[in-house]
């Protein structure tokens, strides 16, 4: 089976973000499952792509918001208003339809696409509706624009926030309808995009290595807790402003905290232990500085990378309810509590008797469930695709 994995950004091998991390574990299971993989889409200027024998790059684009003039700004958002498509797909039509149909032959005989979140396809949804699909949901994303716009701070973006809402939701049931099956990354997920059914949909368990860690490392201690992500992204900040304005305050002056990542304007906390150190060199070695890792999420939907990620060093956590989702086994080291105090007090605790756990067991766990349902959605489209040519 040949079939075209139609995505935002294709792979250039840097995983710098949860997105990119959970497309190659996706990319790899379907390769494992023996299917030829070909990825079509976009990419940073300035990159190659990681597997160029196997990849079709459409055009180089920047894309980010945060980095984005005032005035690239508004011209993404008047086209967006006149041409009745989302704001984050607008971003990718530098390249009219005719393009990306030309593009798509030159992959060859191939038998549907995987169709990877909504950004592309919203791109370019005519265009890739003429062979049988599978969807790939990370999140459910008109809940995550619903969030976006309670927390926005200002009339304009709760506008924006609340019209991407009403797009996705639509936009997300077309592709969900049309989808032979589709796959979310968390169960909760699967009812809330109306696919809750076996026959419909299944959840993909995602791992962030390709090889399970060996046994629990010897790791050096540099601060009592570390956490890294993408803040510019609307859910990881709404979790962040959670953590620095309710847990924060409650931590004693000396508990030092590491923050790595791109942080958006206004984020600050007067707590005389709290770092902002942007970008780092090696994120699993800034995490595994930390005695313990806060999973801090309390939007959004989809599966939280870090959970993962920390599950699988074996690194001892303190998780909200929400950091969970997606993830069926919590190890002995997690305490999960929503309560700002009770978080505080579990972070102080943990790191004052860190205690590792191996976390290979729950890498062969989640790798497993994952080729099982990369087999059972492949099964769906093998059907249709033989029912179609019969």
């Amino acid at each position: 089976m040949h079939l075209l994995f139609a995505t935002s950004i294709v792979p250039d091998g840097a995983l710098a973000s949860g997105y990119e991390i959970a497309n190659a574990a996706i990319i790899d299971a379907l390769r494992r499952a023996g299917v030829r993989v070909t990825v079509i889409g976009f990419i940073w200027p300035g990159k190659v792509p990681s597997d160029p024998e196997n990849t079709i790059v459409l055009d180089a684009v920047e894309v980010r918001t945060e980095s984005a003039s005032p005035l690239q700004k508004l011209a993404w958002l008047g086209k967006a208003v006149l041409s009745g498509l989302t704001f984050s797909s607008i971003k990718l039509r530098v390249i009219p339809d005719a393009e990306v149909r030309a593009a798509i032959e030159r992959a060859g005989p191939f038998d549907g696409y995987v169709l990877n979140s909504v950004q592309f396809v919203g791109a370019f949804e005519k265009v890739l509706a003429d062979r049988p699909s599978i969807f790939v949901a990370h999140n459910v994303e008109h809940r995550s624009a619903e969030e976006n716009a309670a927390a926005a701070g200002s009339a304009l973006q709760r506008w924006m926030f609340r019209r991407e809402a009403r797009l996705l939701k639509v936009m997300e049931e077309r592709l969900c309808g049309a989808a032979r099956f589709v796959f979310t990354l968390a169960e909760e997920d699967r009812a809330a995009l109306g696919v809750a059914s076996d026959r419909r949909s299944a959840v993909l368990p995602l791992v962030t290595r390709a090889q399970a860690p060996t046994g629990k490392a010897p790791r050096h201690i540099d601060c009592d807790a570390a956490l890294i992500g993408t803040w510019t992204w609307q859910p990881n900040r709404i979790g962040l402003d959670w953590f620095l304005t309710k847990v924060v305050p409650h931590l004693k002056p000396d508990f030092r905290i590491r923050i790595a990542g791109n942080m958006p304007s206004g984020v600050s906390s007067s707590h005389p232990g709290v770092s902002f150190v942007g970008r780092v060199p090696d994120a699993q070695a800034f995490v595994r500085g930390g005695a313990v890792i806060p999973l801090i999420s309390t939007a959004g939907s989809g599966v939280q990378l870090k959970t993962i990620e920390t599950f699988e060093l074996g690194l001892p956590s303190v998780a909200t309810s929400r950091s969970l989702r997606g993830i069926g086994y919590r190890p002995d080291n997690c305490v999960v509590t929503d309560d700002p105090i009770a978080f505080a007090a579990a972070l102080q605790a943990a790191a004052a008797s860190v205690r590792d756990v191996d976390g290979s067991a729950f890498h062969r766990r989640q790798l497993k469930a994952l080729d099982a349902a990369i087999e059972l959605g492949l099964e769906k489209l093998g059907d249709v695709r033989w029912e179609v040519a019969a």
